[in-house]
């Protein structure tokens, strides 16, 4: 017995190294991230790599921030993240509403045609984001919303991943909790609003972090539908850092470690609710 539990141990503590290696290898790329962000130009790519320079550099933040004297073009790095910010959040919480009141209605209201409805809602989700571009971009053009941030905004607001989340994690509360405030008097709102929302705020909480880093990084929709820099988000503002000959990486490494800010900040406040409210999106009641 005695000889079993110690080989437990030695495979646990085997297993327990094993993880940890691959977790360090994904913290490499942030650390060479950090170190490059503080060094000059022609020392970010040197061989072999110093992670720790012998000098550091923090003018590169202020360069990409445009601050001070030191900078030698407008990158207009401020403005841009003011608009990640703006259509982020604008995103975020219509999305989460939308996602929390469209999920409610699949999992609790019976009403004709639902599973059918719900079925056609699941299977725009096999049509790639990429084939509904030109679509769009036509769509917009006709409205003349192009020359906004409106083709990133209207099309974040519903999301098809976070309403099926929200059904899923609606079909677990029992219907007894529903039907005992519907025999009291309670209106379908504010079941939802009142009963609903405060019981499935896990749920609401992992799905606005999910959106938050979908439209944070959304690139490819920024590209095609934003061509003045007045309304470039981070992801397209990045490009400005590299010109016809060279690529400053040491900036885009300091612009890249500035957007990351709101990323830890977001994690941070939610991580209690992150895997609870994805686990129990996931599993059917």
């Amino acid at each position: 017995m005695g000889q079993l539990l110690k080989r437990k141990t030695i495979v646990h503590y085997i297993i327990t190294l094993l993880v940890a290696l691959f977790a360090f290898t994904m913290v490499i790329p942030f650390l060479w991230m950090l170190s490059a962000s503080m060094k000059i130009g022609v020392d970010v790519m040197k061989l072999p790599i110093k992670w720790i320079p012998d000098y550091f550099y923090p003018d590169n933040y202020l360069q990409v921030w445009n601050i001070g004297g030191i900078a030698r073009r407008n990158y207009h790095f401020d403005l841009a993240y003011f608009n990640s910010l703006k259509i982020t959040f604008i995103n975020l919480t219509g999305a989460v509403i939308t996602s929390t009141a469209a999920g409610y209605a699949f999992a609790k209201i019976n009403f004709r045609g639902r599973n059918a409805v719900f079925l056609l809602y699941l299977a725009t989700m096999m049509i790639p984001s990429q084939i509904t571009l030109i679509p769009k971009f036509t769509m917009f053009s006709l409205l003349g919303l192009t020359e906004s941030h409106w083709p990133l905004i209207l099309p974040g607001l519903i999301t098809i991943t976070g309403t099926f989340l929200m059904r899923q994690y609606f079909t677990q509360i029992p219907n007894e909790l529903r039907e005992s405030a519907y025999m009291d008097g309670a209106s379908e709102f504010r079941i939802w609003l009142q009963i609903m929302i405060p019981v499935a705020k896990p749920a609401m909480a992992s799905l606005a972090m999910i959106v938050f880093l979908w439209n944070w990084n959304n690139y490819l929709d920024a590209l095609v539908f934003l061509s003045h820099w007045r309304l470039y988000t981070i992801p397209v503002a990045l490009t400005n850092f590299i010109d016809e000959s060279t690529t400053e990486y040491n900036l885009i490494m300091a612009a890249s470690a500035s957007a990351l800010v709101p990323v830890f900040v977001v994690f941070l406040a939610g991580q209690k609710f992150f895997v609870k409210g994805l686990v129990a999106g996931a599993v059917k009641g």
